[in-house]
């Protein structure tokens, strides 16, 4: 008898995979969902948030709004941390949310986003935002180039690297192109990609280099005027993300949520997280599973409606042979 094909065994965990990451309510006043990284040496998730701006602080104290992204996520009691990929001004109401709903000492890490800069977003006095974000306590994480060494940053949390980038940083200061990976910024770069000896990368950055539609509407914004508008830029952004083995690149922008695997490299969307704030695309956040060599991206999302976030999409980023049906079978329990 002929032995079963190696691909044939590893399509048959990723439908197993598939049978068990069936939709699920994701609302505060359910029970929590996941209950992965339970166990110390069992991997580790992070939730991601986006473009929430001006509906978070206590004057959309409301589930309808960005608190209800965040009591979805604390339901699940998953997430280590977060990061939030831009579009996040006026800062400090987005950390008020936060840390009344998921308690002082979790842990975020903001993104520069266009409307961070000064004048382009709800800042008053102007420069308020990105004066914020550079007063902002971020823990140990090495710094960024000269021009944004506050702003860009990385770190590791276990077998994983994650890298910041501020997209509006050259060496003349932090708020200063319109959304690009110049040679300053490309330069740190690559000094940070060749140090880490990490199993995952991931970099985050606002702006997408390949925008997409929304993943469930189709809605479209910012289709060529995101990292795209220097595509010379962008492709050697591009080849270095994929020459490093980097996992994902996670944007925001958009304001819609899509996954695209691109020359080996996932790009992953988080759309935005406003609730009502923005009814063309439904509010979303994403959570990141990371145990050994797997990686699981999920996409939980609202009604359209302001109501309860469920699972909507998940992805299946990096797998080694079946190191997934473990991970599998954890979850359905």
């Amino acid at each position: 008898m002929r032995r079963p094909r190696r691909w044939f065994l590893l399509a048959l965990v990723v439908g197993l995979a598939l049978l068990f990451s069936r939709a699920a309510p994701a609302s505060s006043s359910g029970p929590a969902q996941g209950g992965f990284a339970a166990a110390a040496g069992d991997g580790f998730a992070f939730a991601v948030t986006a473009d929430v701006r001006e509906f978070a602080g206590p004057s959309y104290d409301t589930p309808s709004y960005y608190r209800g992204a965040v009591e979805a996520i604390g339901a699940l009691g998953d997430s280590a941390f977060m990061v939030s990929p831009g579009d996040i001004d006026p800062p400090g109401g987005v950390l008020w949310t936060i840390t009344r709903t998921l308690g002082i000492t979790y842990t975020w890490y903001p993104v520069v986003g266009n409307h961070e800069l000064p004048g382009d977003g709800n800042d008053s006095p102007i420069g308020a935002n990105i004066a914020w974000l550079n007063s902002y306590d971020y823990g140990t994480v090495n710094p960024g180039p000269t021009g944004c060494p506050t702003t860009t940053y990385s770190f590791d949390v276990q077998n994983a690297h994650f890298v910041v980038l501020n997209e509006y940083c050259d060496a003349a200061g932090d708020d200063v192109t319109a959304g690009r990976v110049p040679d300053h910024l490309y330069n740190w770069l690559v000094t940070d990609l060749n140090a880490t000896t990490q199993t995952h990368t991931f970099v985050f950055g606002h702006e997408p280099a390949y925008p997409q539609p929304d993943a469930d509407n189709g809605r479209t914004r910012h289709m060529t005027d995101s990292l795209n508008q220097y595509p010379a830029d962008r492709d050697r952004f591009w080849a270095l993300l994929r020459a490093h083995g980097v996992t994902a690149y996670i944007c925001g922008h958009t304001h819609n949520y899509s996954a695209v695997r691109i020359g080996g490299v996932w790009q992953l969307d988080a759309g935005h997280a406003r609730g009502l704030g923005d009814t063309g695309a439904r509010s979303t956040f994403l959570v990141i599973y990371v145990d050994d060599d797997t990686v699981i991206a999920r996409a939980y999302r609202d009604d359209a409606n302001g109501g309860a976030y469920t699972l909507r999409h998940s992805r299946l980023l990096v797998a080694s042979d079946f190191s997934y049906l473990p991970l599998v079978l954890r979850r359905a329990r």
